[in-house]
């Protein structure tokens, strides 16, 4: 994701913004070094570093000492240069998170419920957007410069795994969130598929700065997910590049997952959080909210395993598949699970992907994911950032389908 100046006295704003995300993703950095990183001449780093620090965007951070000739004045965003609000609207809850400019989070709000309505999804996000915004001094206030909007393209999708009515599925179909959030909140609204901006964060903070090419998976409610390809998120054709949801697996072994309708079960209905919680519940395993699973009995133990088991043989299937097709670096795994549980589920689908991965196939790295299961609202709230900051903003998705993207959440879909 490095990207390149050019010393085009006509490019200067190109070349503020190269050196800006240079800034963002390494932290700090000296004239010197921001200069070698953007391909720009010194002078003209030095003039547009100290624009960046007259415009309240960077600052001095210190000296750095040691090294041959005078000291060096390191350089780097100002926390309160900009803010952006992420909001995840998921099938149980909604994460709301306010970052500053260096990617920190200030404040964050979560609020479970058993399925989203719209009306009552509106009013929580607009309400989590204003006691953000009423808590930043009044100095402040116009940095916000606006919100990611992170949830599932199709929301009312998948009713019999979420035991939703027709009529609450439906009511998503008309309802155009993103617009009418701007209209309540008076900021600019930035919408994206909850498990590519999971992507997004885990590609801009996490162990996908390690990574050029890269899978991505995100169990959340339903598992999801991602393909970075040369840095970058690339959605594909229709937007649904990394819609790990619907993929082919072979039937569960879970006594509480029916048979498929069809030849095949779908990795949606192994590897997904809503799945191992309903195994519980069948188990007799008492289990209310996602928190719930931290604080699990010793008793549960075992049912935990049986999922974990089954869930680990059907990500190691879809892993093998993927990379017989696309060749990666990597396979990061996130989640909303407790740490110690993904940990767990991650180390079984390395064991289970080294006994079934055939011959002629290279061996990505399987690693655990670093962002948790703030990842989509971090996700959204980047958004933003890289619209408004970005030298492309395109930068992150690479969105090569046509501009019709579906904007409404109502039907069909996966994740």
């Amino acid at each position: 994701m490095q990207r390149k100046g050019s010393n085009s006295v006509h490019v200067r704003n190109y070349n503020e913004r190269v050196v800006l995300e240079t800034l963002r993703r390494y932290g700090e950095g000296s004239k010197a070094e921001l200069a070698r990183s953007a391909n720009l001449t010194p002078q003209a780093v030095a003039g547009i570093v100290d624009a960046l620090v007259d415009a309240g965007l960077v600052e001095p951070k210190g000296k750095r000492f040691g090294q041959v000739g005078q000291p060096s004045i390191i350089y780097g965003p100002v926390l309160d240069g900009a803010f952006s609000i992420g909001l995840h609207i998921g099938r149980r809850s909604l994460d709301a998170v306010l970052v500053d400019f260096a990617g920190q989070i200030r404040a964050s709000e979560t609020h479970e419920y058993e399925f989203p309505e719209p009306e009552s999804v509106l009013s929580l996000a607009a309400s989590c957007i204003r006691r953000f915004m009423d808590a930043l001094p009044e100095t402040t206030k116009d940095r916000v410069i606006g919100v990611g909007l992170a949830m599932p393209y199709f929301l009312g999708g998948w009713k019999s795994e979420q035991n939703v009515s027709e009529a609450v599925a439906g009511a998503w179909q008309a309802f155009d969130l993103k617009a009418k959030l701007a209209a309540v909140s008076g900021l600019s609204i930035h919408l994206e598929n909850d498990a590519s901006a999971a992507a997004v964060a885990e590609l801009v903070h996490g162990a996908g700065r390690n990574y050029k090419n890269f899978i991505y998976f995100f169990m959340n409610t339903f598992i999801g997910g991602g393909l970075v390809l040369d840095g970058s998120l690339s959605t594909g054709a229709h937007g649904n590049s990394g819609a790990f949801g619907p993929y082919p697996v072979t039937p569960s072994r879970l006594s509480t997952v029916p048979p498929p309708a069809g030849p095949f079960e779908i990795l949606l209905r192994r590897a997904s959080v809503a799945v191992l919680i309903r195994h519980l519940r069948a188990c007799g395993v008492e289990i209310g909210k996602l928190n719930d699973l931290e604080f699990l009995p010793e008793s549960a133990q075992p049912f935990v395993d049986e999922w974990q088991e089954d869930c680990a043989d059907a990500l190691a299937q879809a892993i093998v598949g993927s990379i017989a097709v696309i060749d990666v670096d990597a396979v990061i795994i996130d989640s909303i699970l407790p740490a110690a549980l993904l940990n767990s589920t991650v180390a079984s689908v390395v064991r289970r992907f080294n006994e079934i991965v055939p011959d002629g196939l290279i061996r990505p790295a399987i690693v655990v994911g670093s962002i948790g299961a703030k990842a989509v609202a971090i996700g959204g709230a980047i958004l933003p950032v890289y619209d408004m900051f970005a030298p492309d903003s395109s930068v992150l998705l690479k969105k090569t389908r046509s501009n019709k993207r579906p904007l409404l959440v109502g039907s069909g879909g996966q994740r």
